[in-house]
């Protein structure tokens, strides 16, 4: 059942239902009406305060366990705190001078990714996540090599340095010199000019007849370029740090669940694609639950949140993963506060 807006609660109603969600949240426990009656701001009777858990309860918003007579948040209820009654816990000073010195470290890229994956599963508790960049490859040199009658080695060459070597399916009596030709017109146009930009130029002039190569050379350009672009982005790199965390002594009386989550972590083409739905958001997002079916059957909760470079092109997402009891107040907003930092790393 849909549960009703923030507004439709009455104060007393939304008091206790705010308790038990903070409570659960910091203990992982139910909560019992003997354990609200103790807050100081509760004025009510423990009749009274069961009286409100059973509504609340009946709105969907809690659950009640069948090993405990207290009541915990559903992913519903969750939803609702955390859309309309959560205050964020903003990062401290140390907080936020800490993340941005192990940022700003000199060193390679890399190393900046790995760290940040390990500040999110220390700031959650839980796994940190970074989708490194897409890949923009600059292209230096495409080579065909005749492998038999019917395949060809692709060797494309990027100015970093970095080699994809891909077989190519060709038809019979395609001759070395064919293949010598289109690597030879690939290599020429490619100065300056991304893997994309470069095959989007080279099939233009193909397609206006501008280009003099000849029918066989064309289709193995636009053979060597879409084989490198299609390998490159069904390859997202994915760092996941702290998975560990994920086994403590809570995760203990759940372990199915848990061992589902990490089985679903194991699935990095669907992580990256759960993440790269986040990458259009202006902040931090977060998917509880059955929001995602990446995560639907072990019950977890990501909290993701897009980085961009110094113009704002978004260039990657990172998060955190785990159970639903995540500390939202103060994760969130730690979230969007290492992306913006990563960001300026980046320039």
């Amino acid at each position: 059942m849909a549960s009703p807006p923030i507004t439709e609660l009455t104060d007393r109603a939304r008091d206790i239902f705010r308790l038990v969600v903070e409570d659960y949240l910091a203990s992982g426990l139910p909560v019992g009406s003997k354990a609200l009656a103790q807050h100081e701001a509760v004025n009510l009777s423990s009749a009274s305060i069961r009286s409100v858990l059973s509504e609340l309860e009946q709105l969907g918003l809690l659950a009640a366990p069948h090993t405990s007579a207290g009541r915990m948040p559903t992913e519903s209820g969750l939803r609702m705190f955390v859309d309309g009654i959560m205050q964020v816990a903003e990062p401290t000073r140390e907080e936020r001078a800490a993340i941005e010195q192990q940022l700003s470290a000199p060193g390679p890229i890399e190393a900046a990714l790995e760290k940040t994956s390990a500040i999110l599963s220390n700031i959650s508790g839980a796994a940190g996540m970074v989708m490194v960049p897409r890949r923009e490859p600059t292209l230096a040199q495409m080579r065909l090599v005749p492998l038999d009658e019917t395949r060809a080695l692709a060797v494309l060459v990027g100015e970093d340095g970095h080699v994809e070597n891909r077989v190519l399916e060709l038809g019979p009596g395609i001759s070395a010199s064919a293949m010598q030709e289109a690597g030879n017109y690939v290599t020429a146009r490619l100065a300056g000019r991304t893997l994309a930009e470069a095959a989007r130029a080279m099939q233009s002039e193909i397609a206006s007849g501008k280009s003099k190569l000849d029918d066989v050379s064309s289709h193995l350009v636009e053979a060597g370029i879409a084989v490198w672009s299609e390998d490159s982005a069904r390859r997202p790199v994915l760092i996941v740090r702290g998975q560990a965390n994920l086994l403590d002594d809570a995760a203990l009386g759940d372990i199915e669940r848990v061992r589902s989550l990490l089985d679903d972590l194991e699935n990095k083409q669907s992580v990256a694609q759960l993440l790269d739905s986040a990458r259009e958001a202006e902040s931090a997002r977060i998917f509880i639950g059955a929001e995602n079916r990446l995560f639907a059957l072990s019950g977890s909760s990501v909290i993701a949140a897009p980085y961009r470079d110094r113009e704002g092109k978004v260039v990657g997402v990172l998060g955190v993963i785990g159970p639903t009891r995540l500390n939202y107040a103060r994760v969130v907003p730690m979230v969007d506060f290492t992306a913006r930092s990563l960001g300026k790393r980046i320039g």
